[in-house]
């Protein structure tokens, strides 16, 4: 304890005091109230004076942690303006039907799965916003957006029923969406119900994270002119054990660091996760508000029922509070399926006074009291003051108990998560809670849909309130109107080539985003967005010309003012330059890509990003763009595993394409001239903002600098197809050998076609292909065709008619083998693929593609052994080619070694 002391003694002489009479005085004062009145008084009149600080406006920082009870106190509730009773028996009709809806499936199909318990306990969450809050898009806005708890759907579901939007059919073909349009999805999918789901959500964190970047999108469309998005809110819910994943609150600092108050966490703190308690040995709820507070959000916590108001109003001694405090998760836990008994010896049992607090109170009674997140007002009145807080984002910490209301065998255990059943007992004590007119003889495993009626005062209740707030959600909606393309002076200068210099796709594309950021038609809709490389990638000039986005403008003077390329943010930016967060990145990239149905504003994002962390490291982000038709391009830029010379293991990347390929909607290419990423750019502005197709494309894009040759006539098709003639093989020669070459690789194809003409009398045809990942799907789709059309005519794939047929194939690439190796069954020809298996390293690109064995003489060399596969040349000849040419046959194999 000395030390302790040293330590604070030394602190306190660090800052000069201008009164030590006054301040001695203060501290005396202190000390009398804890020897006179103990430290629990000590502490609430601390509170009291730091309450008054704020008040005052005398700026201290906020406390990352209150006391355990409800931030808002009884007198300081908002009147309630809506039908309690009313609200309370729609509540019940929702909850019944959600249970039935998940009981009636899985008795059908065993194993289809469903949740009961977290809509169970979430119900007054949702409720109070559904009645009070949550605006539609009926008046042509925006409206709010509403990140739903994925596992919350079926009641998201049964609310819709209700109010007559979805059909007892739909809700009989719960998780069984084969059949498009019948079926009603496991989770939050736009891609399968595109006119309900906005937003994927569940588990992961990816819906809070994505709901912070959608409320810094809406800014960004308001500040920049594009969109009124001023009365739109953005809503996240989501449950106290996804907090666990680093998603869920790794971009908090940005809500707050960017001021905003458009955005609302609601976290559903039932204190269980799948398996068991969140913090059984702690206490979620003030872990979560430290962190929250830490990050600068306004919280409002939501912990006790009105209920309780009585007896915390008599608590003069602060011991009620204090044993709220000391309680663990667990023991609260534990508490809810405790009867009044138990909770009377184990929790108000503990301290005299604590028993005296509620001696007037029957065992039934306390069994009965509430947690904050099931009581109506306690809720509103959170929500009501969130949605008024300004300057900060709001984080309500709801506390509920998993289950609600489902019965003894369900509520609060630890397999609650996985119920998915409910026997005929358990389905009349639900009945009997939420006091519904359903027969005995009616609760078999098939328990009935429970509709009042569409002009049932509850159906109209409902519906009133919602066209009061502006209609339906969640809904869909795509307003978005095709833009008008590109003036095709923004395209112009590529075909031509750049004669003699040198320069990069990089460089190339980069040239691309400047002239179509300048375009009278889709200007203004493009949105850069770079996670701090922007100097890495030659995109820096794009700050001056367009500037970086920021809520606060410039508020000082950047080092290099006086340059010719500065640093310049601005309220209007352009550019969304992210810092170090590629998942950040990818959420921006998310809310600009769906803006055309969120905000119904076409935006063209162009996520540029270092290409190793890309696929590999959002993945999860990257698939749910999928699900959500996000349209936009990602530009993996540095890509190759050669190509990135000297960056290393972990940031070589020969696999992002492979990576792309598992992802249904997106068109993946690997381009290897300037003029071939033009005519996928165009190609690809057409198809998403004119033609409104639900893809997005993957671009690789290289930093090696070379001459970039002029585009021949008539190969557009070809590179949008996914391959083309480059350059045909000399006639004349003895054997022949076709070769493919992608991405930066091409180079390579290009000089091993010299050398095996030159020096082996072998003619080689080059081929471009931009997209092995178009090929395969095209050749997929015609195999099927043919397939389920026995009797007609087979179709030919594209490959098959481009290349079948032909002498010995070898293909390289910057990438696995197996990229290439995806089009090998369809051309009939010894396929020999050349590619990057294995860790990357750091060297010269000429050591590291003599190491991965994808230089020249490496695909002469394979080209020579596969004319021996088909006896054109002999194995002495191809032993003799590899000593000629360098090629060392007992080197280590590059994927293992």
């Amino acid at each position: 304890m000395h030390e302790v002391h040293d330590v604070y003694d030394e602190f306190k002489h660090q800052l000069p005091d201008i009164d030590p009479q006054e301040t001695q005085e203060w501290i005396e004062s202190l000390d009398a109230l804890v020897k006179g009145s103990g430290g629990d008084r000590a502490r609430f009149v601390l509170y009291k004076l730091l309450k008054r600080a704020r008040m005052l406006h005398v700026g201290l920082p906020p406390l990352t942690q209150t006391r355990y009870i409800n931030t808002i106190s009884p007198e300081q509730e908002p009147y309630f303006p809506g039908d309690e009773e009313m609200e309370l028996r729609i509540r019940r009709l929702i909850r019944w039907n959600a249970v039935a809806m998940v009981v009636r499936a899985n008795h059908h199909f065993e194993g289809i799965g469903g949740h009961l318990a977290t809509y169970a306990s979430a119900a007054s969450l949702y409720e109070v916003g559904f009645n009070h809050f949550f605006r539609g898009k009926d008046d042509g806005t925006s409206g709010d957006q509403i990140f739903f708890q994925g596992h919350a759907a079926p009641g998201i579901y049964a609310r819709a029923f209700v109010e007559g939007r979805l059909s007892e059919s739909q809700l009989d073909h719960f998780r069984r969406e084969v059949v498009p349009g019948e079926g009603l999805s496991s989770y939050p999918h736009p891609r399968l119900m595109p006119e309900f789901w906005e937003f994927p959500t569940v588990s992961m964190g990816l819906g809070p994270l994505a709901a912070i970047y959608q409320a810094r999108f809406n800014r960004y469309l308001h500040h920049r002119g594009i969109k009124d998005t001023s009365s739109s809110r953005v809503w996240a819910f989501l449950g106290d054990g996804e907090c666990d994943e680093p998603e869920s609150l790794g971009a908090l600092h940005v809500a707050a660091r960017e001021g905003l108050d458009n955005l609302t966490f609601v976290v559903n703190c039932n204190l269980q996760r799948l398996d068991g308690p969140v913090r059984g040995n702690g206490k979620i709820i003030q872990e979560l508000e430290s962190v929250f507070r830490g990050s600068g959000w306004n919280v409002i916590k939501v912990l006790w029922s009105r209920e309780w108001d009585d007896l915390l109003a008599r608590d003069v001694d602060g011991v009620l509070v204090n044993r709220m405090a000391e309680t663990t998760d667990g023991e609260s836990q534990r508490m809810t399926i405790a009867d009044g008994a138990y909770i009377r010896e184990h929790f108000f049992g503990t301290d005299p006074r604590l028993r005296k607090l509620v001696e007037h109170l029957s065992d039934e009674q306390l069994r009965t009291l509430r947690r904050g997140g099931h009581d109506y007002r306690k809720v509103y009145a959170a929500y009501h003051a969130g949605v008024r807080h300004t300057g900060a984002p709001t984080a309500i910490l709801a506390q509920t108990v998993k289950g609600w209301a489902l019965g003894p065998s369900v509520e609060a255990r630890n397999i609650t998560h996985q119920a998915k059943k409910m026997s005929f007992e358990e389905l009349k004590i639900f009945r009997d809670r939420l006091q519904l007119p359903i027969s005995d003889d009616k609760l078999t495993e098939d328990p009935p849909y429970y509709h009042p009626g569409p002009e049932s005062p509850e159906v109209q209740y409902m519906i009133e309130r919602r066209r009061a707030l502006g209609g339906f959600v969640p809904k869909r909606i795509v307003r978005g109107k095709p833009l008008q393309q590109p003036d095709a002076a923004a395209f112009a200068e590529f075909p031509r080539g750049s004669g003699t210099a040198a320069a990069s796709t990089t460089m190339a594309f980069t040239r691309l985003l400047r002239n179509l950021l300048r375009d009278k038609n889709v200007g203004k809709r493009v949105v850069p967005i770079i996670p701090d490389e922007a100097r890495t990638f030659g995109m820096d000039p794009l700050f001056k010309e367009v500037g970086i986005y920021s809520p606060l403008g410039q508020r000082y003077e950047p080092v290099d003012a006086e340059t010719l390329l500065p640093y310049r943010e601005a309220i209007d930016g352009q550019v969304l330059e992210e810092g170090i967060t590629e998942a950040g990145s990818m959420a921006s990239f998310t809310a600009a890509g769906t803006s055309y149905a969120t905000h119904s504003e076409q935006m063209l994002p162009f996520y540029v990003f270092y290409s190793m962390f890309g696929m590999q490291r959002t993945g999860d982000q990257i698939w749910a763009f999928g699900d959500a038709r996000g349209r936009g391009f990602l530009c993996g830029a540095t890509a190759g595993r050669t190509t990135l010379n000297g960056e290393g293991l972990q940031h070589e990347d020969g696999h992002s394409q492979v990576l792309a390929t598992s992802i249904p909607n997106i068109r993946a290419y690997d381009p290897a001239f300037a003029y071939e990423t033009a005519v996928i750019v165009r190609d690809g502005i057409k198809r998403m903002l004119a033609d409104g197709e639900d893809i997005f494309y993957y671009l690789t894009l290289y930093n090696e600098n070379y001459p970039q040759p002029a585009m021949a006539e008539g190969i557009e098709e070809g590179i949008v197809r996914g391959i083309y003639l480059f350059r045909p093989g000399e006639e004349g020669r003895r054997r022949r050998v076709t070769l493919l070459g992608s991405g930066s690789i091409m180079r390579q194809v290009l000089r091993a076609q010299e050398l095996l003409q030159e020096k082996y009398d072998v003619s080689a045809d080059v081929y471009s292909v931009t997209s092995y990942q178009q090929l395969r799907n095209e050749a997929l789709a015609v195999e099927r065709w043919n397939r389920l059309h026995p009797e007609a005519e087979p179709r030919l794939p594209h490959i098959t008619s481009v290349l079948g047929g032909h002498s010995p194939i070898v293909a390289a690439s910057d990438w696995m083998k197996t990229l290439p190796d995806q089009i090998s069954r369809w051309v009939g020809s010894p396929f020999v693929p050349l590619g990057t298996d294995g860790f990357g390293r750091s060297d010269t690109r000429e050591a590291l593609r003599r190491h991965f064995e994808i230089d020249a003489e490496s695909v002469a060399t394979a080209s020579l052994h596969a004319l021996a596969l088909t006896e054109e040349y002999g194995a002495a000849e191809v032993a003799k080619a590899l000593a000629e040419l360098g090629i060392d046959p007992e080197k280590p194999e590059p994927r293992t070694a």
